[in-house]
C-alpha cells in the first residue's frame, strides 16, 4: 500500500500541471545539438536536471523552492520545475517547448503532498527559451 501511495505522489510530481504556460520556438539546429546545449543551459541557470529521456523527447529539473520553509522533514511553500521536450523538425531544425509546473507542497517526515497552482505568466520559460537561443 505504501508503495503505490509512493509511486502515485511521484507519477504526480512529474505531471505537468493543466494550466502551465509553455513557450516554444524552432532553431536551426540538430537535434544532439540542441540537447547538449539544453542540457548545458539548464545546469548554468542553476536547473539540476531530475529525469532525461532522449526516446520521448523530454528533460525534467528538479523542482525549485520560490517561497516558503524547508526542515528536511517538514516543509511548506511554493515550488515550481521545468519540462523541456525537444523534438527534430527535419535534420538541421529542432524545436523546443519549455513548460514550467507552479505546486504547493506540504512535506512531513519526508512525505510530499504537492498541490498544482495556476501560473500567471510565462516569464520563467520565455528567460529559459532565450537562453537556449542565444547559447547556439
Amino acid at each position: 500500500m505504501k508503495i503505490s501511495v509512493f509511486v502515485l505522489l511521484a507519477l504526480v510530481a512529474l505531471a505537468p500541471t493543466a494550466d502551465a504556460g509553455s513557450v516554444s520556438q524552432t532553431f536551426p539546429v540538430s537535434l544532439d545539438r540542441a540537447w547538449s546545449t539544453t542540457e548545458k543551459v539548464l545546469k548554468i541557470l542553476g536547473w539540476e536536471i531530475d529525469t532525461v529521456d532522449r526516446s520521448v523527447g523530454w528533460i525534467i529539473t528538479d523542482s525549485r523552492k520560490l517561497d516558503g520553509e524547508d526542515y528536511g522533514v517538514y516543509a511548506k511553500g511554493m515550488r515550481h520545475r521545468l519540462r523541456v521536450h525537444l523534438k527534430a523538425d527535419g535534420a538541421n531544425r529542432t524545436t523546443i517547448t519549455v513548460e514550467r509546473g507552479v505546486f504547493k507542497r506540504e512535506r512531513i517526515l519526508w512525505m510530499n503532498a504537492d498541490d498544482p497552482v495556476p501560473t500567471p505568466d510565462a516569464a520563467v520559460e520565455r528567460e529559459v527559451l532565450a537562453a537556449i537561443g542565444k547559447s547556439f
